[in-house]
């Protein structure tokens, strides 16, 4: 099927209406007066339909105008991102890129900076992978990340120091344990233990104090959190998450010996020299951002 229409067409319409007048969107398409009139005649005879009335000098678009224009302006968002694309491919930015983020990391230390990101690169979308203990190594090792955020640096990886996590045991109020006035490693061990599942594939590995005689396994801190307020079990979790809720009914225990530690967050780029110049640039980004971090 051949087209009657243009895209530049379409435009035109769009900036008589967005301008208020065929004159004022002559001088901002940089074309002249009698060129536009004529591309709106032209388009009208093509559809044979009224686009376009004169209200006082104004440029008023019809029922049928403002119907048409709806409809076009996807396709015209459509055209500006497929020539967005076509400019990145050619100054070899990546179309996607996939950033690893480790569960003990506060989610809007990534997404503040991916704002700032996104301003300069319209075209480009990011698949965010929540990891954990063997999977936050396994998505660097495998290079199946174009930006990591790990704990512990990983061998013949260059990283850079980004944020530090403290962690802290939290129970209900109406837990057993939140009636001790300093509970100890023992009285720990005696209660059920809240624990974030290995995510990774292969060889699962075990971090901190797992000696309670019974578990509850989850795959993240959300998880976890939902499990605490119906008290059925004590769990270490990130500060920044105690923070995040200020649930009155969670309370932070003072544990003898054991009462807090923390946990060094780091960054890294999985693929190394292969790293595109769009995982640089959030790269760059996130590490700017780490001066305002704890």
């Amino acid at each position: 099927m051949k087209l009657k229409t243009t895209l530049e067409q379409w435009h035109t319409l769009l900036e008589i209406n967005k301008a208020g007048s065929i004159q004022a969107a002559a001088h901002q398409l940089n074309k002249s007066h009698t060129t536009l009139i004529y591309a709106v005649k032209k388009l009208e005879t093509q559809l044979d339909l009224s686009l376009i009335r004169i209200e006082n000098r104004k440029a008023v678009l019809t029922d049928e105008g403002k119907s048409l224009l709806r409809r076009a302006q996807s396709m015209l968002d459509q055209a500006i991102i497929l020539e967005e694309l076509s400019t990145q491919a050619a100054r070899g930015l990546e179309s996607q890129l996939t950033v690893a983020i480790d569960h003990l990391c506060d989610r809007q230390w990534l997404y503040q900076p991916m704002a700032q990101f996104f301003e300069h690169n319209s075209a480009t979308s990011v698949q965010i992978v929540e990891t954990s203990l063997s999977k936050t190594r396994q998505m660097v090792t495998d290079e199946s990340a174009d930006i990591s955020i790990i704990t512990l640096p990983i061998i013949d990886h260059p990283c850079e120091s980004f944020a530090v996590v403290e962690m802290r045991l939290v129970v209900a109020k109406q837990h057993p344990l939140a009636s001790l006035a300093s509970p100890c490693i023992g009285d720990l061990a005696a209660n059920r233990q809240i624990v974030i599942r290995d995510l990774g594939s292969r060889e699962k590995q075990d971090v901190g104090w797992l000696k309670s005689n019974q578990r509850i396994t989850v795959d993240n801190f959300d998880h976890a959190w939902q499990a605490l307020i119906q008290g059925v079990g004590y769990c270490r979790v990130p500060k920044h998450i105690i923070e995040k809720y200020q649930d009155p009914n969670i309370i932070v225990l003072d544990i003898e010996h054991a009462n807090s530690y923390q946990v060094p967050l780091h960054l890294t780029l999985p693929k190394g020299s292969k790293t595109g110049p769009a995982a640089k640039q959030l790269y760059r980004l996130l590490l700017n951002s780490s001066n305002n971090l704890p």
